[in-house]
């Protein structure tokens, strides 16, 4: 596993399926290798476009949406246990894996985070698939790429990529609306 990968995202560890923890590395390997942005930049671009003036930086973010997720989908697994099983290994895989598209669809011009030419086109949960599936992602944690973003609204989600839109939505939007 790619040294870089490991430490922006210690919490790959937590993904006990060795084949879904290298899928997910090598996806981060495919963003890094084809992205305008490097690893150093992710803590300090802000990890949204739409809110001006944003602090909070990509990984800040990116890490506390895993964090949020995996709390979580624990908890609904306590609570509801057969009824409502959650995949841990699918949602932290698909926790890690959400944004990294964002990494195709931005760019830094003049010293400011901005939309790449692939962003002016591309949205990052297409461009995440995408990539996700070149690194042999399984469809269930490309399902949470795909559907964690408001193109989601439009498809049946799992409960892995609730639990994920949810941990994304809800690290993200007091930051719009406020």
């Amino acid at each position: 596993m790619n040294q870089e990968v490991l430490k922006l995202w210690p919490e790959l560890e937590w993904i006990q399926d060795e084949e879904l923890r290298n899928a997910t590395a090598k996806t981060w390997e495919l963003a890094l290798e084809r992205s305008p942005l490097t690893a150093e930049d992710l803590d300090t671009i802000p990890f949204t476009l739409l809110v001006p003036d944003l602090k909070v930086s990509f990984m800040a973010h990116k890490r506390c949406v895993v964090h949020v997720a995996r709390d979580a989908a624990l908890k609904m697994n306590e609570f509801f246990t057969d009824d409502l099983p959650v995949d841990m290994d699918v949602t932290i895989a698909g926790a890690i894996l959400a944004d990294v598209g964002k990494l195709l669809e931005y760019d830094i011009q003049d010293g400011k985070s901005c939309k790449s030419e692939m962003g002016k086109y591309v949205r990052h949960p297409f461009s995440g698939v995408g990539l996700a599936m070149e690194a042999g992602v399984p469809p269930q944690v490309c399902h949470i790429i795909a559907a964690h973003a408001g193109e989601g609204d439009m498809v049946k989600r799992t409960a892995e990529a609730y639990v994920v839109h949810h941990a994304d939505f809800m690290t993200f939007l007091p930051f719009k609306n406020r």
